[in-house]
């Protein structure tokens, strides 16, 4: 399998914005909110990839792994109620 160039440019991005913020200090709160910008870069990625694609990008990228577990742990949280959101 071949990652295509777009592929890993946005995992990149996403990559080098996480070191970055954690770098500072940071950690999943302050990850959450600085990549609010990156969620389209990270949706268009799971559209245009294979499960396959995102396993190897996240080996590759552990910023961009980072930042995928932190959204599969959110979305568990909201799916199973532990963590509330507004109505």
């Amino acid at each position: 399998m071949r990652l295509t160039e777009q592929q890993t440019r946005l995992a990149c991005a996403i990559d080098t914005h996480v070191k970055r913020v954690l770098a500072r200090g940071g950690g999943d709160e302050a990850l959450l909110v600085s990549l609010a910008g990156h969620m389209g870069t990270f949706k268009q990625l799971m559209d245009t990839s294979t499960g396959e694609e995102m396993d190897a990008l996240c080996q590759r990228y552990d910023g961009f792994y980072r930042f995928a577990k932190l959204l599969e742990l959110l979305a568990e949280g909201i799916a199973d109620g532990s963590i509330p959101v507004p109505e």
